[in-house]
This record gives structure tokens, sequence and C-alpha cells, in this order.
């Protein structure tokens, strides 16, 4: 068994982001109600965030609702809608304790009013914290997000203020919801599945993937710890050789 100590600390992701995913499986499984599911998976990302906290990683993104997910039951989504608003005020104070800084991506204004505030509120209280920044993706598809971003550009080049010629990557991810990340180095997602479904598809271009056939409110430390170890023996060449690298 792999403990955080095992880890290298001068080859840790800057950025790692997680599709969590099995919640309601995981509840299913116990003859319990899909919302069982989502209530422990909230657990997880609580344990989840205090052992990246231990490792000093700089950026953690969860993809915790997708536009897609707009699709589900209605007492589904009103429940996770009221489950995250719970956690944001519960978890405040270990936010600032831990000199975590929350931010949020998606389509923000189809959220609920109340979620909208209290998140807007949490995301205010702890925006001059200076440690690891965690990034909630709500209401986000990463289709929409390049769409809104291709749409702003093309705006800007009709009324001249940006040239066609002078469209490049940077500018692109300029008008991305997620401007301010770098990256993503390591990618998780839990439960089996082996797809991306919609998430980061423009900062993932090379990041590590790691799909692990455990549900999410179950995903621990140790996960976390395989993971990464996972990651750090790999080879990342961004294009070159071995040899290049060498």
């Amino acid at each position: 068994m792999h403990t955080l100590e095992d880890l290298n600390k001068d080859k840790l992701p800057k950025h790692l982001a997680i599709i969590m995913d099995g919640n309601g499986r995981w509840a299913k499984q116990r003859g319990k109600l899909r919302v069982f599911g989502h209530e422990n998976g909230a657990e997880a990302v609580k344990r989840t965030v205090e052992a990246c906290v231990k490792l000093q990683i700089q950026y953690l993104t969860l993809y915790a609702f997708s536009t897609e997910n707009w699709n589900r039951p209605k007492i589904e989504v009103d429940t996770l809608m009221k489950l995250l608003v719970t956690a944001l005020k519960k978890e405040l104070k270990n936010l600032k304790k831990n000199n975590i800084r929350l931010k949020a991506i998606g389509r923000m204004e189809t959220l609920p009013e109340k979620v909208h505030k209290e998140l807007a509120e949490v995301i205010a209280k702890t925006s001059k914290n200076t440690g690891m920044t965690v990034t909630l993706a709500l209401s986000y598809g990463s289709r929409e997000e390049i769409t809104s971003a291709v749409r702003e550009i093309a705006v800007k080049v009709k009324n001249n203020i940006i040239s066609p010629e002078n469209i490049d990557e940077q500018v692109i991810n300029t008008h991305l919801y997620a401007h301010f990340l770098p990256d993503v180095d390591l990618l998780i997602r839990t439960s089996g599945e082996c797809r991306i479904s919609n998430f980061l598809l423009w900062q993932i271009a090379y990041a590590e993937l790691y799909f692990i056939d455990v549900f999410w409110p179950d995903f621990n430390e140790q996960h976390l710890v395989e993971a990464i170890l996972s990651y750090q023996n790999r080879e990342r060449r961004f294009g070159k050789t071995s040899e290049q690298l060498n």
C-alpha cells in the first residue's frame, strides 16, 4: 500500500482534474436512492480536497454538474442543487482555514438563484486566498465553452477589435470559461467508464488519463496516490522523442 509520502514531490501534477462518476450506481448497489450516493460523493470530495492540500497541488478541477445533467429527473437535480448549497455553506470555514480559493466554470446564469448567490458569496470570500485553487465545473459542457468563445471572438472580429490573422491559441484560451487555469496534467475518471464526457476538451490536449474501476463515493486518498504514481511513471513527451527529452 502506497502513501502520500511515496510520491515524488518534484513531479506532482500542477493541475489535477476529476470526473466524479458513479454516485447513482453506488447507491443502487446498496438498495438506496441516488441521492444517497450524491451525499456520500460529497464526502469523497472533502477527502480528495484534503489530500490535495497535503500534497500542495496547485489546481484541482471537479466535474460537478454538466449541461447534460439538466436532463436528469427533476427531483434528482433539485436534490443536487440543495446539496451544493449545503456543502458550500458547510465548507467555507475549511476553505478559509486551508487557504483555498474557490472558482467556478460553466453557465452560472442557468443555476437556481439560491445556488448562484451562495456560490458567488463563497467565491468572493475566498478570492484573496493564495493556496490551491479548487474549481467547480457547474452547468458546464466543453463544446458549449468553445462555441461561446468562438462566438465572442467572431463578434470582436466583426467590430475590428481582433484581426483574423492574430487569432491564435492564446486568444482562444483567453475567451474560455477556464481561461485562468493552466492545461490539465492528470485527468482521473472514476466508476470504470473510459470517456471524457465533454469535460475540458481544450485543456486536456496533453493530459495523462487515468480511469479507475471505483465509484466516486468510495474514492479515497489511497486511490489518489495510485493515480498520481501512475502519472509519475509515465513519460510526457509533448510530441518529442524520448531521446530529445534526455
